[in-house]
């Protein structure tokens, strides 16, 4: 797709979005529906002269030679590609590493990158490439095992042997023709090139494998690593020499024709430069070059696979989501629903030991840290006996839905997890359709809904009637329920795919379907088993397809088990969405009853409505749902949408009245992403509008400042402007680094990196009035941004599915824990920390995130069921163990709301296992000694208090015996 921008080229250079929404929504987001490749911009619109009858200025579209003949470039080796045989072709695939240790190469998420990896070297050879005459290596162990036996970019390895090298002086002689501007900033940070720490005598060192023609290698460090001090202050820091010249080698010397970024994600798409409509003074531009590229992504992260479309000209090939199920109970979990079903069923029969089973459960309650801290107070709150509401957790626990493994690309996950998997995909309703699990509760009966009704909720008296005529007896909560309904789901599942059940897998399906239940099972087996079993060869196909230079279909994205079927079969070039009517009217009353219940929950804790709050809003999630987190922050502020008829597309915000309102307004600070700024220009707008109508209330309709606390606040500070990111041309929050590298000492440190990292403000015209370009303006104001955070009483983030958690990314900690920092940091006082479940459309719910804390480690990460899939994956299990820790302690440092007592579980369930152990020790002993280290870090920072001498000395223990394990 080659860009023609409407504005002129001056405006274009000086900006760092780089293309106005206009040219977004028509030049790159329709085309990418088509599967387009997106290139650079060709043309810019440019005042030619002025019409004297008309008195008006005269445009053109002027053509850009230099960009033209980059896009020119582009094409070519496209073409030149497809021409080659495959026996000719040079490829690399590269794998992400960070942070940048030998216990975490081949980042992908979701994904079991050394294996999908070693498979596609495997398809490679047996489509007639040349990669040698040594065997490759039979899995991903084994390609690990060969990576670490070279350089990587742990500093350890430094003695082992790099893969080639590149000449400082073929680096110098490309160096000097890159523009002078971007040379200069590099210069200011790493110096000229022959200072590179890094570059050795025979110049930068090559870090990865050689097969024939293909090269395997693990992508360069970012820089941060070299001085984690950048980590404060230098959020546009530009990629190292060394991190160029490994690009360079691959083009000029191994002279590949085409990249293979494997797995969400790497860095080249988030290095400076222009968010759209790239420049010869970006980065990503430096680093790839005008080569084609393409990039295996998992299918539920549009924004970052935009991201990589937009700034890198990929075109990515989606992958399935990691295998999905329930959570279940486990160990003492079970122990005590038993003992509390026992307790229950005592007391219907009025039995004496009542009193006695009572203490037991409350002695287990207190053994499990449950009776204290949210679930008590959730009783009291609610007016409920701490029985009642442990066995209503305990449902939810039940019922929750987490990653069984990880998916291997190209490859169908096993019998059972595959039926799990559709069960997943299944329950949603669909298209106005019901839910299979819905399908089974009104042919047998049943008043409740078991995709919307809490778990926790008392069950009707004709339901318990209904369920005991089934066979189903002690049903009390609609989670005793839910969890025969997905036995009696889970066998039909089996049967789709003509499965015999597993062992021990529970009841059989009671009776033929019903009449709704027989209709979901036909459209299931036409339409969602088809495209699910099709996903495999799809995946595999699109890959060797996308290698010679072929069409990959677009397809769209977004998490599957929101009710999206048609996001299957994968291996599509997926594409986002119409950037023109968000938020959709679906986001916005989901976004709308959200905002009620988190003002519902704050007043009956607090005993006052809710005046300030902070959110964190992303590109990838506004993607995948339309919009909920803005029409929730419009909702908050008393602001409602107005959509056009026809289109359906946003025309203008109105703002509701206090009396219809009936409650204060909320004032709203929005800490948007990188991505987001770049994707969405015009939510910015319309969020700026919105402040604005509110502070215009102020004066000109009398609110209050007890009502209307924003505009009390814009009448002090002199403007509204409540939406806070990233520097332009940047991405991130500024805490990974710190975290990693350990150079932190206080939470306000993070708080600091935080503010530093976050203090540009968007301001943008009004999109109503038809003023201006709709382009946005960063401007850096820390002291504004503090201004608002000095004001703060909740900093709320939400989730909008449960395909993965809070502990699955770094990003979570780093929004909402980095927020929470500096909140404190500036007042002294923890803001109150909430967490939005947005995974139902029909159910969003809200709670405080001590209690999310808690439901993700029960459920996933202290679960056997979670442990025992990811030693189905070798060292990439091992990898997802150790980064699960770091996200936990990494929430632990920057807001103190991890419970304690998880420090000593995990030690315990992960490295006092033997069975576990033994699997770390051979998998990935790196990572055992980064779980070791880590929790010795989270006692000595006193993050872990109630650590044992015993504990810890087998911690110390461990690191000993795992640096061994490293040495040989």
């Amino acid at each position: 797709q080659l860009l023609c921008s409407t504005q002129s080229r001056d405006s274009w250079q000086a900006s760092s979005i780089g293309l106005a929404p206009l040219d977004l929504t028509l030049q790159i987001a329709m085309p990418e529906l088509d599967g387009r490749i997106t290139s650079r911009v060709g043309a810019f619109k440019e005042v030619v002269g002025t019409d004297q009858q008309l008195a008006t200025a005269l445009h053109h579209y002027v053509p850009d030679p230099e960009r033209l003949a980059w896009v020119a470039q582009l094409v070519a080796a496209w073409c030149r590609l497809r021409a080659t045989p495959a026996a000719e072709r040079r490829l690399a695939l590269v794998l992400a590493n960070y942070p940048t240790r030998n216990s975490r190469l081949a980042n992908g998420v979701g994904l079991d990158t050394p294996a999908s990896a070693a498979a596609m070297l495997g398809w490679l050879r047996q489509a007639g490439y040349d990669l040698g005459p040594d065997p490759l290596p039979a899995d991903g162990d084994a390609l690990i095992q060969s990576l670490l036996r070279g350089r990587t970019n742990d500093p350890e390895s430094l003695h082992r042997p790099a893969s080639a090298h590149l000449p400082l002086e073929q680096y110098e002689r490309w160096y000097a023709s890159l523009p002078p501007d971007g040379r200069q900033q590099l210069e200011r940070r790493w110096g000229p090139p022959a200072q590179d720490p890094q570059l050795e005598p025979a110049g930068f060192a090559i870090q990865g494998l050689r097969f024939g023609r293909v090269w395997l290698l693990i992508q360069p460090q970012r820089g941060y690593d070299r001085d984690p001090s950048l980590s404060y202050h230098s959020p546009d820091l530009p990629p190292t020499h060394h991190y160029l010249a490994q690009y360079l080698w691959l083009r000029q010397v191994a002279g590949v024709q085409l990249v293979c970024h494997v797995g969400k994600h790497g860095n080249l798409e988030w290095l400076p430069g222009k968010g759209l409509g790239l420049s010869a003074n970006c980065y990503p531009e430096w680093a790839l070059g005008p080569v084609p590229h393409v990039y295996p992504f998992i299918v539920n992260d549009p924004g970052e696979g935009s991201q990589a479309k937009r700034r890198a000209q990929a075109v990515i090939l989606d992958h399935l989501t990691p295998p999905l199920g329930r959570a279940g109970l486990h160990g003492d979990l079970r122990q005590l629903e038993a003992l509390i079903d026992e307790y229950w069923e005592a007391t219907q029969l009025g039995a004496e030991r009542t009193e006695g089973l009572r203490e037991q459960v409350l002695e287990r309650l207190a053994s499990l840290e449950l009776s204290d801290g949210w679930i008590g107070a959730e009783a009291a709150a609610g007016g409920l006996d701490p029985l009642d509401a442990a066995d209503g957790y305990l449902c939810e626990l039940k019922e929750a839905q987490i990653r069984t493994g990880l998916h291997r690309y190209g490859q169908l996950p096993a019998a059972e997890p595959l039926a799990e998997l559709l069960l997943c995909l299944a329950r949603p309703p669909q298209a106005g359709g019901a839910g299979l699990t819905q399908a089974l509760a009104r042919d047998a009966g049943l008043r409740l809904d078991p995709w919307a009704d809490p778990e926790e909720q008392p069950l009707e008296a004709a339901d318990q009637t209904r369920l005991s005529s089934l066979g189903v007896a002690a049903a009390r909560l609609v989670g005793d329920a839910v969890a025969w309904l997905e036995q009696q789901a889970l066998e039909h599942c089996r049967d789709l795919l003509q499965q015999p059940a597993a062992a021990g897998a529970g009841a059989e399906v009671q009776s033929a379907p019903g009449p709704v239940t027989s209709r979901v099972l036909e459209r299931l087996r036409q339409g969602l088993v088809k495209d699910l079993l099709r996903c495999g060869d799809a995946e595999r196909e699109a890959f060797l397809t996308a290698l010679e230079g072929g069409r990959i279909a677009a397809g769209p994205s977004g998490a599957p088990t929101r009710g999206r079927p048609d996001l299957l079969p994968t291996g599509r070039n997926f594409y986002s969405l119409d950037l023109r009517g968000l938020p959709t009217e679906a986001a916005w009353d989901l976004g709308r009853r959200s905002a009620e219940l988190l003002l519902e929950l704050h007043l009956q804790e607090q005993g006052e409505p809710l005046r300030q709050l902070a959110l964190s809003v992303w590109g990838t999630s506004t993607m995948r749902n339309g919009g909920e987190d803005i029409a929730q922050a419009l909702a908050l502020l008393g602001v409602r949408p107005l959509w056009d008829g026809p289109s359906r597309r946003l025309l203008d915000l109105e703002l509701i009245p206090l009396s219809v309102l009936g409650r204060p307004r909320v004032d709203v600070t929005l800490r948007i992403s990188g991505l987001f700024r770049d994707a969405f220009p015009q939510l910015v707008g319309w969020m700026n509008r919105a402040t604005a109508l509110v502070a215009a209330a102020g004066h000109e309709l009398g609110e209050s400042s007890v009502d209307n606390p924003l505009a009390a606040a814009a009448a002090q500070d002199g403007h509204a402007w409540r939406v806070y990111g990233s520097a332009p041309g940047a991405y991130g929050a500024g805490l990974q680094g710190l975290i990693d590298s350990g150079q932190w000492e206080r939470r306000s440190d993070l708080g600091e990196a935080y503010l530093n990292w976050s203090c540009w403000r968007y301001e943008d015209s009004d999109p109503a009035e038809g003023r201006g370009d709709g382009r946005l303006l960063g401007q850096g104001d820390r002291e504004g941004l503090e201004q608002r955070l000095r004001q703060v009483q909740v900093v709320l983030h939400n989730q909008d599915n449960r395909e993965h958690d809070l502990l699955d990314s770094d990003d979570y900690y780093q929004f909402q824990g980095g927020l929470s920092a500096a909140v404190e940091s500036l007042t002294g006082q923890a803001p109150q920390l909430w967490f939005g479940d947005h995974s139902r459309r029909e159910r969003p719910r809200l709670h405080r995130l001590e209690r999310e804390f808690d439901k993700v480690l029960r459920s996933r990460v202290l679960n056997p069921r979670w442990i025992e899939g990811m030693q189905q994956h070798g060292y990439k299990g091992g990898f997802e163990m150790a980064a699960s820790l770091d996200y936990l302690f990494a929430y632990d440092a920057s807001t103190g709301r991890v419970p304690d007592w998880s420090y000593g579980a995990i030690s315990d369930r992960w490295l006092g296992d033997p069975q576990v152990l033994e699997f770390l020790r051979r998998a990935n002993p790196w990572a055992l000694r980064d779980m070791a280290e880590r929790l010795l870090e989270a006692h000595n920072r006193g993050l872990w208090s109630g650590a044992s001498l015993p504990q810890l000395e087998h911690l110390r223990q461990l690191v000993w015996e795992a640096e061994a394990l490293v040495e040989t």
